[in-house]
């Protein structure tokens, strides 16, 4: 059951992210609804009363990032802030379990979120009732999906937010016509066929292992933070590896924030000024309804500063609207 979990004390840093004193950390293990294990570093903020309740945030993204770049920064930094936080892996990728790896699914991955909720849940040491949700990049939609559905996340934020169904879908700024579309499933169903007869998964097209100059801005900028020491791990999708090809067929085709007007819970959507995305956030928030729901534009800050740049990243805002709503 998805309340099971194992913990154990992290031996060796492994973060792409310095660690602080402040905090304690544990690996820990829980299943989802459909079976797959999932891994997480759980974050406890140190020197709190043992008896005490605590606000938790369950933490993923970007898409192809492991628990040990972003969302652990993210994690660290609100466990110092007084929450206990899990910044995990989601299904297929990383240290958690799924077969075959590198696959990509916008139910199971809303599911991981769940998930994690009900791990918090059932964690000693949280309130049950004060449980919120964060998602980066591609799990900000994932994120925004999960609280339109599940009634126990209190308030949800979605940092630098990607819409991986609309990406996949129309592609970029929607320029994918429905001739284009067609062509697409047409290639990706004969790359389904090709994958059966050989027994593996032809791979999508990654980062370049090294910049030739004429790449859009915005390629530079992730290459910028997954191939270089600032955010490489070895883990990572996106740092060291490729997404399964046909992973994008599920992706076109369900449409995660179909239901996202009837969150009743407080969003915060947060994204960069100057991000190639911004988009994706405008077009979500304009969907959301009700008066605790906040857009939150950062002056001068690209899709990339949102990872890991702690003087555009709004911890202060982000602190501030959990506490007004958890």
């Amino acid at each position: 059951m998805a309340q099971a979990n194992k913990t154990s004390k992290t031996d060796k840093w492994d973060k792409v992210f310095a660690q602080s004193e402040a905090v304690e950390v544990q690996k820990v293990r829980f299943k989802n609804r459909y079976g797959i294990t999932l891994v997480g570093d759980l974050y406890t903020p140190k020197n709190t009363d043992k008896a005490a309740k605590l606000p938790a945030i369950a933490i993923a993204g970007p898409f192809g990032a492991v628990k040990e770049q972003a969302s652990g920064f993210y994690a660290q930094t609100l466990a110092k802030r007084g929450f206990i936080t899990l910044a995990f892996d989601p299904s297929y990728t990383g240290e958690s379990s799924g077969e075959p790896r590198n696959v990509a699914s916008p139910d199971i991955n809303t599911e991981d979120f769940s998930a994690a909720v009900d791990y918090l849940s059932n964690l000693a040491g949280v309130d049950s009732h004060k449980i919120a949700i964060l998602g980066i990049c591609g799990f900000g939609g994932f994120a925004l999906n999960a609280a339109a559905m599940d009634t126990r996340i209190k308030a949800t934020i979605a940092s630098t937010m990607y819409d991986m169904t609309r990406v996949n879908a129309r592609g970029y700024f929607d320029a994918m016509d429905a001739k284009a579309r067609q062509k697409l499933k047409e290639s990706l169903n004969a790359q389904r066929t090709q994958d059966f007869k050989s027994g593996t998964y032809a791979p999508q097209g990654g980062l370049p292992e090294k910049l030739s100059g004429d790449e859009p801005q915005f390629i530079k900028d992730y290459f910028d933070y997954y191939k270089t020491p600032r955010g490489f791990h070895k883990r990572a999708i996106n740092s060291n590896g490729a997404w399964n090809l046909t992973s994008s067929l599920s992706l076109i085709n369900m449409p995660i924030l179909a239901y996202s007007d009837e969150i009743q819970s407080a969003v915060l959507v947060i994204h960069g000024e100057k991000a190639h995305s911004r988009y994706f956030s405008e077009d979500a928030y304009k969907k959301l309804k009700g008066e605790n729901k906040e857009l939150l534009i950062i002056k001068d800050a690209n899709h990339v500063d949102l990872y890991d740049n702690a003087s555009k990243i709004p911890f202060d805002k982000i602190v501030q609207f959990l506490g007004e709503n958890l």
